[in-house]
C-alpha cells in the first residue's frame, strides 16, 4: 500500500464530507454477472411479497402478522398468543440462524435478501436511473444551474416514488390485516375505517422517505443489524473481500514493474451504494451487495487482468490461503440450533386444531347428588384455531364416569374464536379411592379426538 492510501486510511466516513454534512451518494450503477443474478432475484421476491397475502391454505392467508389482535398465520396455520411458547422458540431459532450465517457469510443477507436493499437498488434506483441518468449525470446536473427540463424529471421521480411507496405501504398492511379487510378500507368511505386510513397514508409517508431521502442511512445507521456484524465477524467469515497481497501496491500505470493488478480506478468506490472503499478492508458499512466485484472484474478485463481482485474470501483465505473452518463458536451455535429446530418440530406436530384449559370452578365443594353420585363443578375455556366453524363436544375417556353440562351445550366453534361452557364430572362414590383423581376429557370434532385433557377431581376420601 503506497504512503498516501496508509495516510487516508478508513479517515473518513461514506456518508459524511469534510464540512459534516450529508454526502449525498450518486453511484454508478452496476453491470456484470453478479448484479443481473441480484435482479433475477429480487424480480422474485418481489413477486413473492405481493402475491402471498393473496395465497389462501385451507381457508387462511399463506402469512398474517396480525399484531393488533395477536393472530399470526404461517403457511396457513393459525397461531395465537396460546402458542406463545412455539412463538418464543421460532424467535430464538429465527435470531441464532441470524448468529450462524453471520458468522460464515458475514452481511450477504443485507446485500441479497434485504427488504431494503431490495426495493431501493433494484426498484427506485433503477427508476432514477430510468429518468435521471446514471449517477455522474445526476451529480453534474444538481450542481449546475436547474433546468425546467431538470424539475420536471424531479417531480416525475417523485411522483413515481411515492406511488410505489403507496402500493408497498397496502401491500404491507395486507400482511398485518388481511386483503379482506384492506379491501374495505380501500372501498369503503374512509369515515368508517379512520385507523386504517391513516396506516396507508403513514406507511406510505414513511416509505417514500426512506427511499428517497433517508436511503443508506438505513444499512449504516438505523439497522441494528449492522452494528451485529461488527461482533459476530472474524477472520474465517465469508465476505466481500479485496485481495491486498495481489493488487498492492496500486498504480495507474498498469505496464510498471512490481506493481499491483490494482490500477487505481476508483470504480468499486463509485458503484458502492454506501460509498466505502472496499480496499480498506471489512467495514460496517459494507452489506455485500457485490456491486465492487462486478465493476473490478470489468476493469481488470479491460486491462488484461485476472478477475476477481475483489471476491468472496475471509481475511484467512487471503493471508494465508486458508480454506473455511468451522470455529468453535459455529459449532456451538449450530447445535443449539439443532435442539431448538427438534423442539419447535414437536410442538407443531403435537399442536392441536382446538386449545382447552380445564379447571375446577372456585369456591365450589363436593356436591352430593339425588342420584347417588358425587360430583365437581367444572369449567373449561376453550380455542378453535382454525379459520372454520368445526363441530365440537366433550366425553370422558373413563365410561365409568359421567359428564353433564350446564346450561346451552356447545356443538360447535366458530374459527379463531374463544368459547367457553360449565359441565360437572359425576362418580359413583365406590369408584373414588383417593382425595385427588385425574380424569381424561376428550375434545372432539365430530367423531374425531382432537386433544385430550386432565380435569383434577377431589373427592372426602
Amino acid at each position: 500500500m503506497i504512503e498516501q492510501d496508509k495516510e487516508e486510511f478508513r479517515n473518513r466516513h461514506s456518508t459524511i464530507n469534510k464540512e459534516g454534512k450529508r454526502n449525498w451518494i450518486y453511484a454508478l450503477q452496476p453491470k456484470g454477472n453478479l448484479y443481473r443474478y441480484r435482479t433475477w432475484l429480487s424480480y422474485f421476491y418481489l413477486l413473492l411479497f405481493v402475491s402471498l397475502p393473496f395465497i389462501k391454505i385451507d381457508g387462511n392467508p399463506s402469512f398474517l402478522f396480525n399484531f393488533p389482535e395477536g393472530e399470526f398465520i404461517f403457511f396457513g396455520s393459525l397461531f395465537t398468543p396460546q402458542d406463545f411458547v412455539m412463538f418464543g422458540i421460532g424467535m430464538l431459532i429465527a435470531i441464532l440462524f441470524v448468529i450462524i450465517f453471520t458468522l460464515i457469510y458475514g452481511r450477504f443477507f443485507c446485500g441479497w435478501v434485504c427488504p431494503q436493499t431490495i426495493f431501493m437498488e433494484m426498484v427506485f434506483r433503477k427508476i432514477e436511473y430510468l429518468i435521471e441518468g446514471d449517477g455522474n449525470k445526476q451529480k453534474v446536473n444538481n450542481q449546475k444551474e436547474w433546468t425546467t427540463e431538470l424539475y420536471a424529471r424531479k417531480a416525475i421521480k417523485h411522483l413515481v416514488f411515492l406511488a410505489i411507496s403507496f402500493a408497498i405501504a397496502n401491500i404491507f398492511l395486507a400482511y398485518i390485516i388481511g386483503v379482506e379487510a384492506l379491501s374495505n378500507i380501500i372501498s369503503e368511505p374512509v369515515s368508517n375505517h379512520m385507523v386504517g386510513f391513516i396506516a396507508i397514508v403513514f406507511f406510505t409517508l414513511l416509505f417514500y422517505v426512506v427511499y428517497a431521502f433517508i436511503r443508506e442511512i438505513v444499512c449504516t445507521v438505523v439497522c441494528p443489524y449492522g452494528r451485529l456484524q461488527g461482533v459476530l465477524l472474524d477472520k474465517n467469515t465469508i465476505v466481500v473481500a479485496y485481495n491486498y497481497l495481489r493488487g498492492e501496491p496500486r498504480n495507474r500505470r498498469k505496464s510498471e514493474e512490481n506493481s499491483g493488478d490494482c490500477i487505481d480506478c476508483g470504480m468499486c468506490v463509485n458503484v458502492c451504494p454506501t460509498n466505502i472503499d472496499i480496499r480498506n478492508g471489512t467495514q460496517l458499512e459494507c452489506i455485500n451487495c457485490t456491486a465492487c466485484i462486478d465493476a473490478c472484474n470489468m476493469m481488470m478485463k479491460h486491462v488484461g487482468k485476472e478477475p476477481e481482485l475483489i471476491t468472496f474470501a475471509s481475511e484467512n483465505n487471503i493471508a494465508s490461503s486458508k480454506k473455511f473452518e468451522f470455529s468453535w463458536r459455529i459449532k456451538s451455535y449450530t447445535a443449539v440450533l439443532a435442539i431448538l429446530i427438534v423442539l419447535l418440530s414437536i410442538l407443531i406436530a403435537t399442536r392441536t386444531t382446538f386449545d382447552a384449559t380445564v379447571l375446577r370452578v372456585p369456591g365450589q365443594t363436593i356436591q352430593e347428588n339425588a342420584d347417588g353420585t358425587i360430583s365437581n363443578l367444572y369449567r373449561i375455556k376453550v380455542t378453535n384455531k382454525s379459520n372454520k366453524t368445526l363441530p365440537y363436544h366433550i366425553v370422558a375417556s373413563d365410561p365409568s364416569i359421567k359428564i353433564e353440562r350446564i346450561g346451552a351445550p356447545l356443538d360447535s366453534l366458530k374459527g379463531r374464536q374463544l368459547a367457553e361452557e360449565t359441565f360437572f364430572i359425576k362418580v359413583k362414590p365406590s369408584d373414588v379411592h383417593e382425595r385427588k383423581i385425574k380424569y381424561e376429557i376428550r375434545l372432539m370434532s365430530g367423531q374425531k379426538i382432537i386433544d385430550t385433557k386432565k380435569a383434577i377431581f377431589i373427592s372426602e376420601f
